[in-house]
């Protein structure tokens, strides 16, 4: 995924979908670490980024340490898809929509209910979000995991409905 820094709107909009939630934060390919950064200035902690570009990890360390957050912050250059995401509740996302497509599963199979996904730069396919804060690029998307699953359960229920209907359908035609 190319990489392209989060503009000071798009941290304010991912900034005001927070607002009002507590404990850790993670970003998942936290690029130079802008939004781990203002999320633990904003008081999430332990604030964690993950990024597998090396060159990165190390500009997002020197902002830290710019910042006077150097050991406040954590950067790991780690694959996101072998990250353990089952403790975390806020999660930061800035990837393009064939990895966001991927992702979705990964973030369903190993959230908590009570955790929120703020994604920025483009929503997830699919998912409905909870709250949407700013316009144009700058916009950004809040996923309630709990909601998800409700309305992925809700989709499978209907389905099922409506498969049902149909073989029903084709036992009375016959």
């Amino acid at each position: 995924v190319p990489y392209i820094p989060a503009s000071k709107g798009q941290v304010k909009n991912v900034m005001t979908l927070l607002r009002g939630r507590m404990g850790g934060l993670v970003d998942l390919g936290s690029g130079d670490g802008r939004i781990v950064l203002e999320a633990y200035q904003q008081g999430f902690s332990p604030a964690v980024g993950y990024e597998l570009n090396p060159w990165l990890v190390q500009l997002a360390r020197f902002h830290a340490w710019r910042a006077g957050q150097h050991g406040k912050v954590s950067y790991r250059r780690e694959d996101l898809w072998k990250v353990d995401l089952s403790k975390c509740k806020n999660v930061t996302v800035f990837l393009a929509p064939s990895v966001l497509s991927l992702l979705k599963k990964k973030l369903q199979a190993e959230l908590p209910d009570d955790a929120l996904v703020v994604a920025g730069r483009f929503p997830f396919p699919d998912w409905n979000p909870c709250r949407i804060e700013g316009h144009g690029v700058d916009r950004a998307w809040a996923y309630s995991m709990q909601a998800q699953r409700q309305h992925t359960s809700q989709k499978i229920k209907n389905f099922g409905a409506t498969v049902s209907d149909t073989e029903n359908e084709l036992v009375q035609e016959k």
